[in-house]
């Protein structure tokens, strides 16, 4: 590969070099056909619900896994022919509750009668007459109509019940006179009109006002959605044809409702939503209410291991992405990279989250680091535009940080822990907190505030090693520089993101109480448990008894933990989880990693060998997962082939294979219910946050006890230094640097003239600049200090330690003494940047 920076995205997935990023690639396939003459097996439909015959009620049609084929059985029940239509037809999915909840026997029955709602937290619900079990019914998928509304105007499109048919012997009236007629009729002509005007409705007249400093509408130009050019489609449902910017057609199917909004002279419009249950970009998202069904998109910007096996495989030494830039960067006879495809198919997997992570060079990198600087920034912005085009919510995840947060191969290098901990650790700190900056100001932006709702602000720091105190006060001190720069209360930028720093979700209980909308992420797995060769079993049967003890466990590890923690500390959400079970698969462990499942292993590499009762216990256990965690994002979309095999062997990781496969469901909703039918109960929530915690009154205001206690920063003791070591020499950055904004996207057409796609930054008033080596100053590998010898002299050598510890050429210290995160954020602000100015030091 040559030396210099390709045009297109070193992606995993793709094998063609050089060939640009395709965000509307054709879904036009004939598995995909609405006609159901034409529908393959479920093997080749992305569609329908994982056909799994174990689920099934009638004895005749559910075979004995040793007389099964490996693909999934076919799912008769979603036949439109009426006389092999099974009764499930006739049911309806409810409104998803976390039933684990509910310790009545009688709620894991089946909901036969009830419609499909947009999904409440009606597992909140403490009627165990209302929390009826969905799990004995199948999805009815709504027929190929364009567009399906959402389900509050949909409700009056339901067919009438058995009860309002004629009894026989009656004798029939005219037709004209019988009210069922007229009423039926009234019916139709309404889902015609919605199926019209809704879209217009979301579209072009409901604006989601953004009132953060003045700030323009969500449509980005701020004066209504211009018009479109003559004879372009710019919006449709299910069935609709989509024209792509170099004139591709493809055909839009979706059979969960959504409608897409693509209009070339108004490309910042989001009014678009995925399906029938989620509100569009421009409406509010109601925490508790909604629920979040989401995949993360790994590897696509940040290369692991195994999620992008056939890149590490064709460099032999490539560990991370370090060494892997370094090996590529050095081979000029590659040609090119990779190059990204459209991940758009988990459109109809009922999904309406994707959580994006990203590295901290699409900002920028330092000449010491061999990453690709800049050139993933782009393909970012293609995301985010396709992620509005169909109304993907997008949680933006910093995986990587300047260091390594966790010394694992996925941020960036793998080895020691250099971000707060280690002689470089206030200095990777510094560059840290100016990047998490850099991206606030770029989405806080309003045209792009409905479309990126959550920023993961540090994925997975190692707190084991960094220590809670001083990760505490780095989140406080970067969540008071983030509302400083999008002001405080609902519909001011992002919400803050944190990771439980695998210390589970009690452990961050009462956390920065009166903050501003912080969300705890954690990551539950069972794959790195390290329970040896006594794995149990998942491959024991099939129906609801299937998947041996993991579902159960999955319940019982997981629920009772999230439902406390929405109490105790507030929004929470599960970031990653996989079906992965154990920890099988191609460099799941790293490269030349090592498994605890031994030759056991095999078979969970190659999932064509997978049988029914395989597949019926993971369906299980992934249910129950879901069913569990109640808002969450699988890791991860997809999985790229071995190039020794060409097949995928992490097959347990791959949301994508897993649902053409059968053992995950197409329809996540069809997950509620799981836990109460294994007669898992827990603690119940009731929906309902404090009003601080999502942006309501007192968020900002944070509880006195914890600005004394962590409002001091540099925290102190940095870990991982020498035994005797004076903090105060450690070495830092001056703040005199340009700051490396991030661009807004450009359009090709050019939309209107009224439209602005602004200048990548929200804050005016915000004018630091950014860190930048100390002149003259000479400074440790910032990747590798921990070992490294203590400075044992100020650089340049005028510096002056003041009393708080903190190196300056001016008197400004840090204030302990304000009782709220505004007024901390000043003092604290002022004398970081004092610090940055002088405090790099010689190294002996």
């Amino acid at each position: 590969m040559s030396s210099s920076r390709p045009d297109s995205l070193a992606d995993p997935f793709e094998t063609t070099p050089n060939t640009p990023l395709n965000l509307d690639q054709s879904l036009e396939h004939s598995n995909l056909s609405s006609n159901p003459e034409t529908a393959a097996s479920p093997r080749d439909s992305y569609l329908e619900p994982p056909s799994a015959s174990y689920l099934s009620s009638n004895p005749e049609t559910t075979a004995s896994p040793r007389d099964s084929h490996l693909e999934p059985p076919t799912a008769s029940h979603l036949s439109s022919n009426p006389e092999t239509a099974a009764s499930p037809r006739d049911s309806y999915l409810e409104p998803p509750r976390a039933s684990y909840l509910l310790s009545n026997s009688e709620t894991a029955a089946s909901s036969r009668d009830s419609y499909l709602e947009p999904p409440r937290a009606s597992y909140l619900s403490s009627n165990p007459e209302t929390s009826a079990s969905p799990r004995d019914s199948y999805l009815d998928s709504p027929d190929n109509v364009s567009p399906l509304v959402p389900e509050n105007e949909k409700n009056d499109g339901i067919t009438y019940s058995q009860e309002a048919r004629a009894e026989p012997g009656w004798k029939k009236p005219s037709i004209l006179r019988r009210r069922l007629f007229w009423l039926i009729a009234l019916a139709i002509v309404t889902v015609v009109v919605l199926a019209v005007v809704l879209p217009v409705y979301f579209v072009v007249i409901k604006s989601h006002n953004y009132s953060s400093n003045g700030g323009a509408s969500a449509g980005g130009s701020g004066s209504g959605s211009p018009a479109p050019p003559p004879g372009t489609t710019t919006t449709g449902g299910n069935g609709s044809v989509i024209t792509t910017a170099d004139g591709t057609k493809f055909t839009y199917l979706n059979p969960f409702g959504g409608i897409w909004v693509d209009n070339p002279n108004d490309p910042f419009n989001n009014g678009a939503y995925p399906n029938s249950w989620t509100p569009p970009l421009n409406s509010s998202w109601t925490w508790g209410v909604d629920k979040i069904y989401g995949v993360n998109l790994g590897g696509l910007f940040v290369l692991e291991p195994f999620i992008t096996p056939a890149l590490y495989q064709k460099y032999p030494g490539a560990v991370d992405e370090w060494t892997l830039s370094t090996l590529m960067a050095a081979d000029t006879a590659s040609g090119g990279t990779p190059t990204a495809r459209d991940p758009l198919q988990y459109l109809y997997s009922g999904l309406n989250w994707i959580r994006l992570p990203i590295p901290f060079w699409a900002i920028e990198k330092w000449d010491f680091e061999p990453f690709l600087e800049k050139v993933c920034w782009p393909y970012i912005l293609r995301v985010f535009q396709w992620a509005r085009k169909y109304g993907i919510r997008v949680n933006l995840d910093l995986h990587t940080i300047p260091g390594s947060q966790n010394g694992y191969n996925h941020s960036g290098k793998s080895g020691s822990i250099n971000f707060l901990n280690g002689v470089m650790g206030l200095a990777n700190a510094q560059r840290a907190l100016d990047y998490i900056r850099i991206i606030t100001e770029f989405i806080s932006q309003p045209e792009w505030v409905d479309v990126v709702p959550v920023f993961s602000i540090m994925n997975e720091a190692l707190i084991s090693t960094i220590g809670t105190d001083q990760m505490t006060t780095f989140y406080l001190l970067a969540h008071d520089m983030i509302r400083n720069i999008t002001g405080y209360g609902e519909g001011h930028g992002p919400y803050i993101a944190i990771h439980d720093g695998f210390l589970g979700t009690a452990a961050w209980a009462d956390f920065l109480q009166g903050s501003d909308r912080i969300i705890l992420d954690t990551h539950p797995y069972f794959a790195f448990d390290d329970e040896g060769s006594d794995w149990p079993p998942i491959a024991t049967g099939t129906g609801i008894s299937a998947g041996g003890t993991w579902p159960q466990q999955a319940c019982n590890a997981w629920g009772p933990g999230m439902n406390t923690s929405q109490t105790a500390f507030g929004i929470t959400i599960a970031g990653e989880f996989s079906t992965g079970y154990n920890d099988c698969g191609l460099y799941l462990t790293g490269v030349g990693g090592t498994d605890s499942y031994g030759t056991a292993c095999s078979v969970f590499l190659d999932s064509s060998q997978w049988n029914d009762t395989m597949k019926a216990g993971l369906y299980e256990f992934t249910l129950a997962s879901m069913d569990a965690l109640q808002d969450w994002f699988f890791w991860t979309w997809k999985i790229g082939n071995s190039s020794t095999t060409n097949s995928v062997q992490s097959p347990l990781w791959s949301y994508k294979l897993g649902v053409q496969n059968g053992w995950i469901p197409t329809d996540p909703r069809t997950a509620v219910g799981t836990c109460a039918a294994l007669g898992v109960v827990g603690p119940l929530f009731n929906g309902v946050y404090q009003a601080y915690q999502t942006g309501g009154p007192g968020a900002g205001t944070i509880v006195a006890a914890s600005v004394t206690s962590y409002s001091q920063y540099p925290p102190t003791p940095i870990n991982g230094l020498t035994p005797g070591a004076i903090q105060s020499l450690l070495p830092t950055y001056t703040s005199t640097s340009a700051v490396p904004t991030l661009p807004p996207p450009t359009f090709s057409p050019a939309p209107s003239p009224s439209v602005s796609a602004g200048n990548g930054w929200f804050d005016s008033g915000d004018t630091g600049r950014a860190p930048t080596q100390v002149q003259g100053c000479t400074y440790p590998n910032a990747w590798d200090a921990v070992s490294s010898a203590m400075p044992t002299a100020l650089c340049p050598s005028t510096g002056v330690v003041t009393s708080t510890g903190v190196v300056t050429h001016i008197t400004t210290s840090i204030t302990t003494s304000a009782t709220t995160s505004t007024s901390v954020t000043t003092s604290v602000t002022t004398s970081i940047t004092t610090s940055a100015t002088t405090t790099a030091t010689t190294t002996v």
